[in-house]
Order: structure tokens, then C-alpha cells, then sequence
């Protein structure tokens, strides 16, 4: 390092590592004999490990608790009917949920609609639903993001390969297998198409039986 005389200004160049880091030193200048001031340059602090990313339930602030209060005879939890099967319902316009009741209706869907994705979440851990219908857009502003595709794409493919995932869309065409493919759902159901509806789900989950139909055939075997 280079410091200068305050007095004679001459200027004197001393190893960094003579004088230690955070410290202060004097020494005298060769041509005044002036007492000088030398202070040690501070290292730079060390970057804070990164931490690893969160959990869903780190995400969503999950808790035993939450597990203490499960309920097996409040429905939609689980639903205890034989044969009985089960709907769960993202989207946050009511006036898209009305047009969806109805073919869930008819399909003898029992129908979970939930307000958040932290919610959705909690009754997935104790539930497994046969049909969702997720708005891309539910509870984030982050399509590719979404918490609830995450979670799904992390379950076990015994489990996954029984829920069938419509994911409601404006960005994607309708029936558009590639991109169903690449966002891990079973469907792409524009929104566009929302009246069409009861035709569109069912042509899908037709697909989608015939496909695993060979499968969960041998698989019983």
C-alpha cells in the first residue's frame, strides 16, 4: 500500500501484509522523521451461505397443528363414500367455478373449491383427488411458478398417474399435448373454451383412461 506523510507529504509504500487487517501501525517518515498513521485494510466480509431452498411446507408454514386439526368426517377432506369421486376446484373467478360445477355435476364429481393455494395444499397432504382444475394464474403471479404444479410434479408417480390435471389457461390452446406435456398436466383447457366444457373433460379423460388402461390392467394382474 502507498501512504502519505501528512507533514512533508512524502510518500511511502509498505507491504499489505505488515500491518495486520482492521489494525493501525506508526511509522516514521524517512525524510521528516514524522510519526505516520498506517491502518490495515479491512477484509471483505465472506457471503452468507445460500440457503437451500424452502419445502412446500417451509412455503405454506405447515404445522402439526394443522395435522391435529384433520377432521375424517368432514368432507371435502376425504370423501368416504364408495366409489365416490373427487374434484378439486383452483380458480379464483366465481364465474368461471359456476361454469365448471355443472359438468362436475354431471360427472357425479364431489366438488372441494378452495381460496388459496395454501389451503389446496393442506387437504392435497391428506387427500388424493381424482380431477384438479388449476388456473395457472390461482394465488400467484408466477404461472411457471405455481405452488400447486410444483407439488404435483414432486409426487410419486404411483400416486401422480391417478389424479388428472386440467390446467386452465388463456396463454395455450386447448387440447395442446406438448405443452401439457411440458407443465406435467394430463390437459390444457384454454379458457376460451370454458363452455365447452363438459365435451372438452370428457374427451380428455377418455384419452387418458385408454392410455393407462393396458397398464392398470397388468398392474391388478
Amino acid at each position: 500500500m502507498e501512504v502519505v506523510c501528512d507533514n512533508c507529504q512524502g510518500k511511502l509504500r509498505i507491504a499489505d501484509d505488515k500491518v495486520p487487517a482492521g489494525k493501525t501501525a506508526f511509522v516514521k517518515c524517512p525524510r521528516c522523521q514524522s510519526r505516520v498513521s498506517v491502518s490495515g485494510a479491512v477484509p471483505a466480509p465472506e457471503p452468507e451461505p445460500e440457503e437451500a431452498p424452502a419445502s412446500l411446507d417451509d412455503l405454506f408454514d405447515f404445522t402439526e397443528e394443522d395435522g391435529e386439526a384433520y377432521d375424517a368426517a368432514e368432507k371435502p377432506f376425504d370423501f368416504i363414500e364408495e366409489e365416490g369421486k373427487t374434484a378439486m376446484v383452483c380458480e379464483a373467478d366465481a364465474l368461471i367455478r359456476e361454469k365448471l360445477r355443472p359438468t362436475l355435476d354431471l360427472l357425479e364429481y364431489h366438488i372441494t373449491e378452495v381460496p388459496n393455494s395454501r389451503e389446496a395444499l393442506k387437504k392435497m397432504r391428506y387427500h388424493t383427488y381424482d380431477l384438479i382444475l388449476l388456473n395457472e394464474y390461482f394465488d400467484t403471479r408466477d404461472p411457471d411458478a405455481n405452488a400447486i404444479l410444483i407439488y404435483l410434479e414432486r409426487q410419486p408417480m404411483e400416486t401422480r398417474r391417478n389424479i388428472f390435471v386440467t390446467l386452465l389457461t388463456t396463454r395455450y390452446r386447448t387440447m395442446d399435448h406438448m405443452t401439457a406435456f411440458q407443465k406435467s398436466v394430463n390437459m390444457i383447457l384454454n379458457l376460451r373454451n370454458i363452455d365447452d366444457i363438459d365435451k372438452i373433460l370428457q374427451r380428455g379423460m377418455a384419452d387418458y383412461g385408454l392410455f393407462y388402461k393396458v397398464f392398470k390392467e397388468s398392474v391388478e394382474l
